[in-house]
């Protein structure tokens, strides 16, 4: 009993924010000694510490209390093809420390080295030890494989869906790590503190390199019977021609690659990156803008395929691509009068680059926090 009224005010706390005990107690329903005693108890852990007291109102000032956000701290970690993305947040979320580096790694074994080299940087640059990094989540395009350890259907990242691959990442950054799919981090990254705030069925279509999408259905993350649910890069698309594609049917024609080819067929042979293509749309260069109408085209027939099987309210469009919404909107939208009578809401992501990162923070710090409640419990009673 103890040990629950301590969760019960620990999460007051986390969910409201810092309070007075009579305050906690109403919050509660919670007796004020059972409360008093609770804060003592988890202020001993270290848990919760003393914000200030307060000023107004007749008679003595009461302590206000709050959750001790240095009492554990996650580490975040987005690994793509062209950025390897870090950060070290406290429990309240906050970020402490980040860096942001190239991929230059062309072999699996280098770019695990340099994830774990990235790792204890961002950490130190935190102020930090390792022993206080309670939860690492790492984000990556690919479904994790638990016969072979490896991350399948990560064919952008060389050598990524070898045997074992999964455990050399733990070798690298520590015990504790979770790897996840990058779209399903960046779809739970935009639930928590992005565009799909409130929402409780909706796809976060992320579109660059490659494609994917996270789903979210009834408030919690769908992966499918395998993992590979919003695999959407595979999707059939044109026309069988023997042998599917490496990087599947769709993933060929919606992707940074498929910009800069719909680019160089309307005429624009110079033009090397989607960024390049989008620039020059921006600035009204027609060609460009042709072909950036082509690529919205195809991404219609993605949404109008995703809403005919899933009906989300909402779909976050990230990625580098993606989130060209002011120029892609108009025509995906008329692309879709056309295609289906199915329309959901579309919206561009609010965490541009960081989606992935924000994500894999809010999933540590489910388990972070538990982490500490459990660690601060087993030191007590030690």
């Amino acid at each position: 009993m103890r040990e629950l009224n301590q969760r019960a005010v620990l999460a007051r706390l986390r969910t409201a924010g810092p309070a007075t005990r009579p305050q906690v107690a109403k919050d509660t329903g919670l007796s004020k000694p059972t409360v008093g005693q609770a804060l003592l108890d988890l202020e001993r852990r270290q848990l919760v510490r003393e914000i200030g007291r307060t000023s107004t109102g007749p008679g003595r000032s009461a302590v206000v209390y709050g959750e001790n956000p240095a009492a554990g701290f996650v580490l975040g970690i987005d690994i793509g093809r062209e950025r390897l993305r870090l950060a070290v947040a406290d429990l309240s979320g906050a970020i402490v420390s980040r860096v942001d580096e190239r991929n230059r790694c062309r072999s699996a074994r280098g770019l695990v080295r340099l994830v774990g080299d990235l790792g204890e940087r961002t950490v130190a640059e935190a102020g930090i030890s390792p022993a206080d990094v309670v939860a690492k989540v790492v984000g990556s395009p690919g479904v994790p494989d638990k016969e072979t350890g490896g991350l399948q259907h990560a064919q952008n990242l060389p050598g990524w869906g070898r045997r074992g691959l999964i455990d050399e990442l733990t070798g690298a950054l520590g015990e504790g790590v979770v790897v996840e799919n990058d779209a399903n981090l960046a779809a739970v990254g935009e639930l928590t503190a992005g565009a799909a705030r409130g929402a409780e069925t909706f796809v976060c279509i992320t579109v660059g390199t490659g494609i994917g999408m996270g789903i979210v259905v009834n408030g919690q993350l769908f992966r499918g019977a395998h993992g590979a649910a919003g695999e959407i890069g595979y999707l059939p698309y044109g026309t069988a021609q023997g042998t599917p594609p490496e990087r599947g049917m769709l993933e060929t024609e919606v992707s940074g690659d498929s910009v800069v080819r719909k680019a160089h067929q309307q005429g624009l042979v110079d033009v090397r990156s989607a960024k390049d293509v989008f620039e020059l749309a921006r600035k009204g260069n027609e060609p460009a803008l042709k072909a950036v109408g082509e690529e919205a085209k195809q991404l219609a027939f993605v949404v109008g395929a995703v809403a005919a099987v899933i009906d989300p309210e909402l779909v976050v469009l990230g990625g580098g691509i993606g989130s060209n919404t002011d120029l892609l909107a108009e025509p995906l939208e008329q692309a879709l009068r056309g295609t289906t009578p199915l329309r959901p809401r579309i919206v561009a992501g609010e965490l541009g680059e960081t989606a992935v990162q924000s994500g894999a923070i809010a999933m540590g710090l489910r388990s972070a926090r538990e982490v500490v409640f459990d660690r601060a419990l087993e030191l007590r009673t030690s």
